[in-house]
């Protein structure tokens, strides 16, 4: 009987690490991968959020919304360079998921913002939110709060 213990015992274990090691989540065909926020100094309004998503099905779907409870509203925002001037802004539709396409929210690119934070994002904290999608539906997602500055949330792009 203790033996049975033990082994139930190594492979919750090893299940635990690989679901933190993976730090992300399924919806359907949807596969979120590595969201994180970077950290806000004290007193910041608003702070921006990343993520990959792949979606390995045959159909097209879109994220439509982000909803965060440390923030009182959040945006699917887009930076760009157009005739060299950077420019960001909302995207009222969403971001489409091509099928068979994996979609790279990064610094510089696609991203969430959140709007009038209730408190300020700290490193190394874990803080929840929500994505919805067109057709798959929503599900909850923790962002990994990294450094201030942080480029990568401090993952490498394959976890």
């Amino acid at each position: 009987m203790k033996l049975s213990h033990s082994l139930a015992a190594a492979v919750a274990l090893a299940l635990s690490a690989t679901l933190a090691c993976a730090h992300g989540s399924k919806l359907g065909a949807l596969t979120i991968v590595h969201p994180w926020a970077r950290a806000t100094p004290a007193g910041a309004k608003v702070g921006g959020g990343y993520l990959v998503i792949e979606n390995t099905g045959t159909a097209d779907d879109r994220l439509v919304s982000v909803s965060a409870p440390f923030a009182a509203r959040t945006e699917i925002h887009e930076m760009a360079v157009k005739d060299g001037i950077m420019t960001m802004r909302p995207l009222e539709q969403g971001v489409a998921l091509p099928a068979g396409a994996k979609v790279v929210f990064k610094p510089g690119g696609y991203h969430i913002m959140f709007m009038e934070l209730r408190e300020p994002l700290k490193q190394g904290e874990m803080v929840k939110g929500t994505l919805t999608f067109e057709k798959a539906g929503s599900v909850e997602v923790e962002f990994k709060v990294g450094a201030i500055g942080a480029k990568d949330g401090g993952e490498h792009a394959g976890h």
